[in-house]
């Protein structure tokens, strides 16, 4: 009996949930073989940029893999020197205390003191340090498992088999491009997984736009092969609280299968799917509209039907536009729809809209919002609207017959822009 209880303590991770540690390893198994590793050479994952997305990837990476140790090693890398405000402490103080696994793990590792003195104000804590405790700085409210953190980009990188970019599509660029520096020399191709959310637009030699896989693909050379989406109908936080979710892992046949596989857990059911720039195109809009979600929501007070007439008219505007930029627009339904609707419902650029439209924020504090990170649609609006706004992209009205510019006929991208970017439109509250 104590050898079962002794067993079933080894097969609790760190967030109390239960796993089969040969199926895991035989996964893991699996994927190193496609990706030619020797015993004892680990398979190298990392995950770039710690947002609230991001670290949760790792972490349930950490969470299922972590054990094999000598099978495979798992990383996040993000900047250094980002302090935590007092207030974030104090909040974080709160989190801690409330929750019994977390004080005992912290006392544990000798770690707890520090966030006492945060507390009462006699030490700073930084987001690279507490997101080694398992805090992301995005997410306060939800304690993960522990992480190894690497601060350095190109020791974090420099050897990777699996890059998970998690950063904001804005700077995804200029991030991959220093790290194609650090690959100058490299004889193998690395995997990426990219979590981005948004695009950006190009008006020359034709008006298109580029999404954060090509982004990715343009400033580093791999091949567009090895490059894949991962996005779906879900909340980080509820995902890593094991609510029930699912994703799609987006991209050539060769990786995304096994990598759906390997990602696969009870709670967290990923799918693959070869349409990899329309998944892209809905990732960004999702964020665009959701902002307009939280305005109607505020203005409204939670009105149903001024929710649902919305909904209506967003997901009509987004078809539009897909329809317009991407090539397969028949594959609309389903979970492309779900995730729209679960970003509308819970996300923080939903949340950014509703903090707008009740005068708790305001447009010039900027996109990067203190325990939130990016909010990313933001500048997803800008891209869309410059980008339909090209006579050269011309639609012919449905009511004078006449051509004109696709973004005529997206009215709520118009009002948003007008909020977000240029300001001439003022929200107020009855």
């Amino acid at each position: 009996m104590v050898g079962s209880i002794d067993t079933l303590h080894r097969s609790l991770n760190s967030n109390g949930s239960f796993y089969n540690f040969n199926g895991l390893e035989e996964k893991l198994d699996e994927l190193r073989h496609l990706l030619c590793k020797s015993d004892g050479d680990p398979l190298r994952i990392v995950s770039v940029g710690a947002g609230a997305w991001g670290s949760v990837f790792a972490a349930l990476l950490q969470d299922s893999y972590g054990q094999f140790r000598d099978k495979v090693q798992i990383r996040i890398w993000r900047r250094p020197a980002r302090a935590v405000d007092r207030a974030t402490a104090e909040h974080l103080f709160e989190v801690i205390n409330s929750r019994e696994d977390v004080l005992r793990r912290l006392i544990r590792r000798c770690a707890y003191l520090k966030y006492v003195e945060a507390r009462l104000g006699d030490r700073t804590l930084f987001a690279d340090e507490i997101l080694k405790d398992g805090f992301c700085l995005n997410m306060i409210d939800t304690p993960l498992c522990p992480l190894k953190v690497v601060t350095n980009l190109q020791e974090a990188v420099w050897d990777a088999d699996i890059v998970v970019n998690g950063l904001p599509s804005t700077e995804t660029r200029d991030v991959f491009q220093e790290i194609s520096n650090y690959w100058k020399e490299r004889i193998t191709v690395p995997i990426i997984i990219s979590l981005s959310k948004g695009i950006e637009a190009a008006l020359q030699p034709l008006p298109h736009i580029i999404t954060p896989t090509q982004m990715i693909n343009r400033a580093t050379g791999v091949p567009i092969e090895n490059i894949l989406y991962l996005g779906g109908p879900n909340i980080a936080s509820e995902i890593y609280n094991k609510e029930y979710a699912n994703a799609r892992i987006c991209g050539a046949e060769q990786w995304r299968k096994p990598l759906a596989k390997f990602l696969r857990q009870p709670h967290f059911i990923v799918w693959d799917n070869s349409d990899l720039v329309t998944h892209e195109v809905m990732g960004g809009l999702k964020n665009v509209y959701a902002i307009g979600a939280g305005m109607v929501a505020a203005l409204t007070k939670e009105s149903a039907t001024s929710k649902s007439v919305y909904f209506a008219h967003c997901t009509s505007e987004m078809i539009f536009i897909t329809h317009l930029l991407a090539e397969e627009p028949e594959k609309l339904a389903g979970p492309l729809l779900a995730d729209t609707y679960v970003t509308l419902l819970k996300g923080r650029n939903a949340w950014y809209g509703q903090m707008l439209a009740k005068g708790e924020l305001s447009r010039d504090m900027g996109d990067s919002i203190s325990g939130k990170g990016m909010i990313q649609g933001v500048s997803a609006v800008g891209a869309f609207y410059e980008l339909l706004s090209q006579s050269s992209l011309s639609v012919l009205h449905p009511d004078g017959n006449k051509p004109v510019a696709p973004v005529e006929l997206c009215p709520l991208l118009k009002t948003l822009y007008k909020i977000l970017i240029t300001s001439d439109m003022v929200m107020y509250e009855e």
